[in-house]
């Protein structure tokens, strides 16, 4: 065998060197997976809190517009417009309820303390108190914490996952609100 045969063999990576390769990869992977994880549960967090947002805004224009001053007792109701009209006042990925959105349980229903008042324009009857909550659907790995609000429309949040309680939104009530 001449010089030249052994240098063509010779050509390429060793076993040693891909593993090598391969572990480092592998420790990259490692330190980046868990701070995607967390990304991902904030994103989905950012989320819950954006369609608490967006039921607030609907349940104001539904108010004002065609409740007669009422609110709409579930995302459905909100997701019809009225007669004659084309924009519903919530979005389509929220037309249902409860809907799953980003990770995330997200439900709407009268409030304990509401009393139902006067029929919309599509002649459902109101409620004079709303309470909307959005939960993660596993605790952990789709989110973290658990949120809610009411006509007041301020967004507490509890940190187990579970939903804030009226009576914890209430003034004095102990609930924290979003900051």
């Amino acid at each position: 065998m001449d010089r030249t045969d052994t240098n063509a063999s010779a050509r390429g990576f060793t076993l040693i060197e891909l593993l090598i390769v391969v572990a480092i990869i592998g420790l990259v992977a490692a330190i980046a997976v868990p701070g995607l994880l967390r990304a991902r549960l904030s994103a989905n967090e950012a989320s819950a809190i954006g369609s608490l947002r967006a039921i607030s805004s609907a349940q104001t224009n539904f108010a004002s517009v065609a409740g007669r001053g009422g609110f709409a007792g579930s995302l459905t109701t909100l997701a019809r417009p009225c007669p004659g009209g084309s924009s519903p006042f919530l979005s389509p990925d929220l037309s249902s309820d409860p809907s799953t959105k980003s990770g995330y349980v997200v439900a709407l229903a009268a409030a304990a303390a509401s009393t139902p008042g006067s029929n919309d324009c599509n002649g459902v009857a109101t409620e004079t108190a709303f309470y909307a909550t959005a939960v993660p659907q596993s605790v952990g790995a789709t989110g973290q914490r658990g949120f809610a609000t009411s006509g007041s429309g301020a967004i507490f949040v509890e940190n187990a996952g579970t939903a804030p309680t009226e009576a914890e939104m209430l003034p004095g009530g102990g609930g924290t609100p979003l900051r």
